[in-house]
């Protein structure tokens, strides 16, 4: 007599097999990127939930890659984290952003910075958190994956190439390098089998989103923080 086999994810929707890309179990953020979404679990951006972009240099495409996901947010505000530069009002609009949907907090020390990400995320009033950090302990990174835990916010932080060596509580981690006509994309990590072959994106061209000379004026933080933080936000 013959047994018949039935497929895991026919015994419980939540089952996954290691050879096959995880059923998303939250919301996820479009990709816009058709080949980038087939190959991440649930086809988009997992919402609520750590995701690492590990970049050879801070604007090499990491928020040209986004666009699509940050122009989806709607009235809710975005919110930059210690980013490289000030971003520049003409690109914001360009990804679909305006003025005064962005925060941009720039924290003198990197305690106060991780304090202020865990703040937003906790608060849940912003669709979309980008931070950019040149080093974070497994603690914090552990204490800010839990804290994007109850949220709906697409949390993305923005890490060296390097760091991919590191472990991290990340569901989604990739590795972006500049092309010629965009980013070749490296799956480090996700819900599923490894990937050994890049993905090629093309990224549209875009006005500077990220200037040392662009201007934007400044707003009150008093929704984010209420203890003092020091920091330089600016719409």
């Amino acid at each position: 007599m013959s047994t018949a086999i039935v497929p895991a994810e026919e015994i419980h929707p939540s089952l996954w097999r290691a050879s096959q890309l995880a059923r998303g179990r939250g919301r996820v953020v479009e990709t816009g990127y058709p080949a980038l979404s087939a190959e991440l679990p649930g086809g988009g951006w997992p919402v609520g939930a750590l995701v690492d972009l590990l970049v050879q240099q801070a604007g090499v495409g990491e928020l040209r890659l986004l666009r699509p996901a940050l122009s989806a947010a709607g009235n809710r505000p975005v919110a930059f984290v210690q980013p490289p530069h000030t971003p520049d009002g003409l690109g914001l609009s360009y990804i679909g952003l305006s003025i005064e949907q962005v925060l941009r907090i720039n924290a003198q020390k990197t305690a106060d910075a991780l304090w202020a990400a865990e703040q937003i995320l906790r608060a849940g009033s912003c669709s979309a958190l980008v931070f950019w950090a040149q080093y974070a302990k497994s603690s914090s990174l552990r204490r800010l994956h839990l804290a994007a835990q109850s949220s709906e916010t697409l949390f993305v932080m923005v890490r060296p190439l390097a760091a991919a060596q590191d472990s991290s509580p990340a569901l989604l981690r990739l590795a972006l390098r500049p092309s010629s006509d965009g980013l070749t994309v490296d799956i480090v990590k996700r819900r599923g089998p490894a990937r050994a072959e890049p993905l090629s994106i093309p990224l549209q061209p875009t006005p500077v989103l990220l200037s040392r000379h662009a201007r934007l004026s400044r707003r009150s933080l008093a929704e984010i923080a209420a203890r003092g933080l020091p920091t330089e936000v600016v719409a």
